[in-house]
């Protein structure tokens, strides 16, 4: 049996108009039968997404220290939006459209409920399905979503917190530089505690050849971009006699000289540099790439070389190149681009330390 309120009409006779009710038989034809199966359908669907919000609101809540890795969101939030973005991801570490039975195992779930997803997704135009394939990809506004992205990338903002992060785990001083007309300058700095009395200042542009920094733009930078800054870099170091060279780094004067440089930044995936541009001062630098896999700034620490080039070497390049990739992957470089960049550490063990 269903009760139902009814409004009081005088029309109506009888004991249950008196008491201003009628109850009536949920089962009973009419427009009472009509309303009640209404207000059931409404009942039912409000104690529904009542329990379901409050579960997700109990899971984020309740979650406990033990389990909860540092930094994990636990503020209320929409499962089946996050379960959606499982199918988002197995579409984003693809190379092109997938199949959906590919899509589904990469996202963990059955195809039946991957493919309810893909249809939500293709309405929205976030993807689309190849009508010969059948195959599923990337919708043009999940491409439009993209330009926004990048559109509102600031790197130097970026970079402020994983430099403060890098300068605390080494105790060095670390700064970002971009490429300009005359060679990499430094834009973004965080003063270190074992950088002794020199100072690190914005706007300096560094050497392209003989400097850490230099060395990661001309290794990953188009030939095309450098080689105005080269060709006149290594004029000078012609010009310049061997016995008066301050700098204790090898002198480059030649394309083999280049090469070389190059091919040992790529092997390593950092430049370091020695008593090149400062005495009794070493350095160590990384590339950051952009969602294109460009270079787009080198992170450098900057310390003295008896601790940089000595015990503190291997400990300094990995949290160097771990910070360097974090900052790619905010801007796009991809989770992958971020993984190899860290890979590199690997190369960084001298092998006394290995």
């Amino acid at each position: 049996m269903f009760n139902i309120l009814l409004p009081y009409d005088e029309a109506d006779k009888g004991p249950c108009c008196r008491e201003n009710r009628i109850k009536r038989d949920f089962w009973t034809g009419g427009k009472v039968a009509h309303t009640a199966a209404a207000l059931w359908k409404t009942a039912t669907a409000s104690t529904h997404f009542a329990k379901t919000d409050k579960m997700i609101g109990e899971r984020g809540a309740s979650m406990s220290t033990k389990d909860q890795k540092p930094g994990e969101w636990t503020q209320r939030r929409i499962q089946s939006i996050e379960v959606g973005f499982q199918v988002i991801r197995a579409m984003e570490a693809a190379n092109g459209p997938l199949p959906l039975r590919d899509i589904a195992a990469a996202a963990g779930m059955p195809p039946s409920k991957a493919h309810l997803y893909l249809v939500s997704f293709i309405k929205e135009g976030i993807a689309f399905q190849d009508p010969v394939t059948g195959h599923y990809g990337f919708g043009r506004f999940a491409v439009q979503l993209g330009l926004s992205a990048i559109r509102q990338l600031d790197v130097v903002a970026f970079a402020r917190e994983e430099l403060s992060a890098l300068q605390q785990a080494t105790g060095f001083a670390t700064y970002l530089s971009l490429w300009g007309d005359r060679g990499p300058g430094i834009v973004s700095k965080v003063d270190g505690e074992r950088q002794g009395s020199l100072a690190v200042r914005l706007g300096y542009v560094l050497p392209l050849l003989t400097s850490a920094t230099g060395q990661v733009f001309l290794t990953y930078l188009d030939e095309a971009e450098t080689a105005a800054v080269r060709q006149d870099e290594m004029a000078a170091a012609r010009r310049e006699a061997p016995d008066d060279a301050q700098s204790l780094a090898p002198r480059v004067t030649t394309a083999r000289d280049i090469q070389k440089i190059v091919e040992t930044v790529r092997r390593q995936g950092y430049s370091m540099t020695i008593n090149s541009i400062n005495s009794s001062f070493a350095a160590i630098a990384a590339p950051v790439f952009d969602y294109s896999g460009a270079i787009v700034a080198a992170m450098t620490v900057l310390g003295s070389d008896k601790q940089i080039a000595g015990p503190r070497m291997t400990s300094t390049t990995e949290a160097l190149i771990a910070a360097a990739g974090r900052l790619s992957e905010r801007l796009g470089a991809g989770t992958r681009a971020a993984e190899a960049q860290v890979a590199m550490t690997s190369k960084t063990r001298r092998p006394a330390e290995k």
